[in-house]
């Protein structure tokens, strides 16, 4: 079994960006991380980052029919990012969305969401290790159990 994993924007800057925030992992070690985890439960991660809206809504739409769910760091896109919510909602799969900081807790314009309800869920305010808890909760759902 495969999944995606879709990286929003500016998460190429990971470990430099705000480290109180974001933490000092780069991004490629979160995903080699997430890789190497998901492996031991044998599952392969597929990982995609862009700082480009349309090319994360075309990834999206043709993950259907090759992927059975997918993880979704969508960075700053939630609050304002309506074709990235449809494309969600479009594509039909499970998406587990995740943030490294927990939205809630920072400036009001990030709490609220557009791509959530198109979620099965969101995981937030774990730094990199919500992406190893997405994996999870993305199996989960995917066998009958979120």
């Amino acid at each position: 079994m495969k999944i995606l994993l879709v990286n929003g924007p500016n998460l190429n800057l990971l470990g430099t960006r705000e480290p109180s925030i974001y933490g000092t992992e780069t991004l490629d070690q979160i995903v080699g991380k997430t890789t190497t985890y998901a492996a031991s439960k044998s599952v392969q991660v597929d990982a995609f980052q862009s700082n480009v809206e349309g090319d994360i809504v075309q990834v999206i739409g043709s993950a259907r029919g090759v992927y059975p769910g997918l993880l979704l760091p969508p960075a700053a896109y939630p609050p304002t990012r309506v074709a990235l919510r449809a494309a969600l909602a479009a594509c039909g799969l499970p998406v587990v969305e995740v943030h490294l900081s927990n939205t809630h807790k920072r400036e009001a314009f990030r709490h609220a969401s557009l791509t959530a309800p198109a979620c099965v869920g969101q995981i937030m305010g774990f730094g990199a290790a919500g992406y190893l808890l997405a994996v999870d909760a993305l199996l989960g759902v995917m066998k009958g159990n979120g």
